[in-house]
């Protein structure tokens, strides 16, 4: 299989200005996760990059410092887990792209 080096070429830039829509969106894109029945929130962007964090009032005075540590934790976890949900959602378009399996074809 013959590889036209321009069309390669053109395939890798309209890649990389997808890619640069792609980071735009992460960047925009927030997920909240939460933990002990939504009594510690926290917010992350697309970016894995923490926005925010929410601690409800009454787990200061009811909660030890380990117990509001693990929440913490969890929340994180679960904030990680819906931003690679929606990462995979958008990538998913990105793989169904016209000529994208041709484009690393004759590499493999």
């Amino acid at each position: 299989m013959q590889i036209n080096p321009f069309e390669l070429l053109k395939n890798i830039q309209k890649l990389q200005e997808q890619m640069g829509d792609m980071q735009q969106k992460l960047e925009a894109v927030i997920a909240t996760g939460a933990s002990g029945g939504g009594m510690v929130e926290i917010d992350l962007n697309g970016l894995i990059e923490l926005q925010a964090i929410r601690i409800a009032p009454e787990l200061m005075s009811e909660r030890d410092k380990d117990m509001l540590e693990a929440l913490i934790v969890a929340a994180f976890t679960d904030a990680r887990e819906r931003v690679k949900q929606m990462i995979g959602r958008e990538m998913g378009g990105l793989a169904s792209m016209p000529n994208i399996s041709s484009l690393f074809a004759g590499m493999m």
